[in-house]
């Protein structure tokens, strides 16, 4: 058994609408990571904020189906927090959310060889002054830091604030990942080489950029390489960016002879990118955040034939 990921962030109820039905399931992309990692195979627990309620119940259940563990202090007082997902023709998601993120202390972190954390949990307040602690602490034990901020501009309009925040949580971490959208709004007008420069030149070891249909873009103080996009039917893209980054810290940290937090050459990272990016070409061909077991990422990467 590994040493295993603490992830910290939002777990909530998304309510997809499309037109014609509405479906409603588990998520919050924190949340999604720990089931990516878990059904990955990687020990995961997850410490969030859910409601002692239908709703919660229904996102234990998903979790605990799939082996994600959540600390005992996950559930509170506050009702499960809700995303509105709507769907437009091309199957890209815009959100509105009912949430709170509000956090109880974790003093016992247990030693995990990750701590992942990223979107409102490292974002919204109260409860982000927590999440930076634990990353901290984390880091100070000797955890490997990853961070995906997966910004939701409609809950943290503040840019200049978020920027502040995203640099901080992302120069502390060792693997930083965020979408083309996320540059944009952190970094407007500026290339998107422009913001791996950034994050390599702070500190980070490896840093990425998800570009939806295009691939994505991962880089390190080696050289960085274009990841090419898996041709598949999109039925939703809803966990796509979640998935990537489950199998992505999957890949870097937990196979093989894991990795020990510095700089990687860009063959690896062609390695690592090319499974991520089977991982969430799975995830986009089914709907919602279904994320695949190891087993489905080993068949897609298997010769046809």
């Amino acid at each position: 058994m590994n040493a295993g990921a603490l992830v910290v962030g939002e777990a909530l109820i998304d309510e997809v609408v499309e037109p014609n039905r509405i479906r409603r399931h588990p998520g919050g992309s924190p949340a999604n990571v720990a089931l990516g990692l878990s059904r990955l195979d990687v020990v995961t627990r997850l410490h969030t904020t859910i409601g002692d309620d239908p709703d919660g119940d229904l996102i234990r259940a998903h979790l605990g189906g799939s082996g994600v563990e959540l600390t005992p202090q996950s559930v509170t007082a506050a009702p499960t927090s809700r995303a509105v997902a709507t769907l437009a023709e091309d199957g890209s998601a815009s959100y509105e959310f009912s949430l709170t993120w509000d956090p109880r202390n974790l003093d016992d972190l247990g030693a995990p060889r990750a701590i992942h954390t990223g979107s409102l949990g490292a974002f919204l307040d109260p409860g982000s002054d927590l999440t930076r602690d634990i990353i901290r602490r984390g880091r100070a034990a000797g955890a490997l830091i990853t961070f995906d901020p997966n910004v939701r501009p409609s809950l943290v309009p503040d840019a200049e604030r978020s920027r502040t925040l995203f640099e901080a949580l992302a120069l502390s971490s060792h693997l930083t990942k965020l979408s083309d959208e996320d540059a944009e709004f952190l970094f407007p007008g500026r290339s998107l080489d422009y913001v791996l420069d950034l994050l390599i030149d702070g500190g980070v070891a490896v840093a990425g950029i998800t570009r939806g249909s295009k691939g994505a873009l991962l880089a390190s103080g080696e050289g960085r390489v274009a990841i090419l996009p898996v041709t598949t039917v999109v039925a939703d893209t809803v966990g796509a960016g979640d998935s990537f980054m489950a199998a992505l810290i999957r890949a870097l940290i937990f196979e093989g002879g894991g990795w020990d937090g510095l700089s990687v050459q860009p063959d690896r990272l062609q390695e690592v990118g090319a499974k991520a990016a089977r991982a969430a070409a799975i995830t986009v061909s089914r709907p919602g955040a279904d994320l695949p077991v190891l087993s489905e990422l080993t068949a897609a990467a298997a010769p046809a034939g």
